[in-house]
């Protein structure tokens, strides 16, 4: 077992995850042609051991992020991060300017670090309270929220099969830096173009939120048609149309 899942030869192309889910649930994008892709199992989740930092916001996990890099011998690489991932890709991005050829936020999680203390508690107790239920109720009653109406249930298995994966110790990490950082800490210290996804039926990370950051930046905004939360796999098509596009408009295929 590995904290990170590997495919194909070409630019590299890295891939992070959500709060709830995991490597595999990349399945649909490791086969991109003519692309190195890697799909990284954060810290906590899968077999990636979790951070040894107490109470680690999303630079820490992006420092976690750059020795997995440096392991693999990836020295640049078009990242794209995911709900929770996104937070964390900024923060790479705004650690390491020169390893980032390309970064895309897609169904950004933007944190809850400039709320008042009443609403992180809030935000943290929620997500304690979610995996209290354990992995197995946690799928049942969450997994099909993440895609649109009338997923398939294919995906509603993938979405499923991670929840049921995860690890107390790691998923309250994760949520303690939900709730604790906010990505405009990190996007302001990035002084290049992003793009910013969503997919159009997102109940968890809603359009309107994705599009306004994109806004504010004055960066590429694109909505993914026909996809909920988990846009990738809603609409892999899309999603993977979009990834190619970006690929070949920073050279790297």
């Amino acid at each position: 077992m590995t904290d990170w899942l590997e495919q194909g030869n070409g630019a590299a192309l890295t891939l992070l995850h959500g709060i709830s889910s995991g490597a595999a649930a990349w399945h649909k994008q490791m086969a991109l042609p003519g692309c190195r892709v890697l799909a990284w199992e954060m810290p906590g989740y899968g077999a990636s051991p979790p951070l040894a930092v107490e109470k680690a916001l999303a630079g820490d996990y992006a420092q976690a992020l750059a020795t997995l890099l440096d392991r693999q011998g990836v020295q640049r690489t078009v990242l794209v991060g995911h709900s929770l991932g996104a937070l964390v890709a900024a923060a790479f991005a705004a650690r390491f300017p020169e390893r980032v050829i390309s970064l895309v936020l897609a169904d950004p999680a933007q944190g809850y670090g400039t709320a008042d203390a009443e609403r992180r508690e809030q935000v943290w107790r929620s997500r304690e309270q979610q995996i209290a239920l354990g992995g197995e109720l946690l799928a049942q009653t969450r997994a099909a929220k993440l895609l649109r109406p009338d997923a398939s249930a294919e995906d509603i298995a993938t979405v499923a099969s991670g929840m049921r994966r995860l690890h107390a110790e790691g998923f309250l990490a994760a949520a303690w830096m939900l709730a604790h950082d906010d990505i405009h800490r990190w996007l302001s210290h990035w002084q290049k173009p992003f793009e910013v996804w969503c997919g159009e039926q997102d109940s968890i990370t809603p359009p309107a939120q994705a599009e306004a950051l994109a806004q504010h930046y004055g960066v590429r905004w694109q909505l993914i048609p026909n996809a909920g939360h988990a846009s990738y796999l809603d609409n892999a098509a899309q999603f993977n149309q979009q990834l190619l596009r970006v690929m070949k408009e920073r050279g790297a295929v």
